[in-house]
């Protein structure tokens, strides 16, 4: 079947972005390329915070954004985004303006963590970042105004896999809680695009991202781990048995998303597990298609404000 015939036609824009073939040897001119988009550092809206008080050789980097204008004394709700990019590239200038005008329009507190990158620093290294930055912000939570009982984590694509991955770790743990989830087109089962994906969905991944791309950077994720002990459900959160006592959810995707079974498994599977879930399923976009004007993007960007507004006031 030919998923351009379901493209959203104020999309079809997209089919002409060239398509790249991830390898070790292309992945640097990829990096390269995509990073001529970000902000610099010295141009973003954010405070750098770190995790230590020496950056090196242990401190997680972290993006701080708190609203021009609250009323004095009062404690934010606290959000913990974590970017995107298939666990191989990005950090938090991807998204500087985005997140600045998300803690203005909610009056939020933001932290955006920039973690570790896989192949060079695989499985459990990101995670343990992300994990780093949720640690910070509870005992920073006093003298930055955040109210912890309101915290919810949010991601966009591998950044929703590893936010959903740490609402597991969070559960098990038992150390701190979350009051929602937010899980934009999130990157959840290493078996996507592979012999053995549950389902091979003939619509998704044909325009954007694809199943050779997300095969690779699933592979710079998993690095040596062999899936053998119980970290598998961290690693790639779809291998869960069971979600009960996870957060409130949102999950969004696109119908054309090489994403959409697992977002939608994920989503039911939540369900079954008394966990409430919201699922959007937009109608002939495919993968990153929020990240680009369109009706709608326009009415993705409105879904998650509102379930950010409803999770954050829980």
């Amino acid at each position: 079947m030919d998923a351009t015939e379901l493209l959203d036609p104020s999309y079809r824009f997209l089919l002409d972005e060239p398509a790249s073939h991830w390898t070790p040897g292309t992945l640097a001119d990829i990096r390269h390329r995509v990073s001529r988009g970000y902000k610099s550092a010295q141009a973003a809206r954010c405070e750098v915070k770190w995790t230590t008080d020496s950056p090196e050789p242990s401190g997680v980097r972290l993006c701080l954004y708190r609203p021009d204008s609250t009323a004095e004394h009062q404690a934010l709700a606290p959000l913990l985004y974590i970017h995107g990019g298939g666990f191989v590239l990005g950090c938090p200038e991807m998204v500087d303006d985005y997140l600045a005008d998300l803690a203005n329009t909610l009056k939020i507190a933001i932290v955006a963590v920039d973690y570790r990158l896989a192949p060079e620093h695989p499985f459990p290294a990101p995670l343990q970042d992300c994990y780093t930055a949720l640690e910070w912000m509870e005992h920073n939570s006093k003298p930055f105004g955040l109210d912890m009982s309101r915290l919810v984590v949010m991601g966009h694509s591998a950044g929703a896999g590893l936010a959903a991955a740490l609402a597991i770790a969070v559960r098990d743990r038992q150390h701190h809680s979350m009051a929602g989830l937010v899980l934009i087109y999130p990157m959840l089962d290493h078996r996507t695009g592979s012999s053995s994906a549950p389902v091979d969905n003939p619509t998704g991944g044909q325009i954007g991202w694809g199943r050779q791309a997300n095969q690779f950077c699933w592979q710079c994720m998993q690095g040596s781990y062999a899936l053998d002990d119980e970290r598998a459900p961290l690693f790639s959160p779809a291998l869960a048995p069971d979600l009960q006592g996870l957060p409130p959810s949102f999950i969004c995707v696109g119908a054309l998303d090489l994403f959409l079974e697992e977002d939608v498994d994920f989503a039911l599977k939540l369900s079954r597990s008394g966990v409430p879930v919201e699922l959007h399923v937009y109608p002939g976009v495919p993968h990153m298609f929020d990240q680009y004007p369109g009706a709608l993007t326009e009415r993705c960007h409105a879904d998650v404000v509102s379930a950010l507004r409803r999770l954050c006031t829980l």
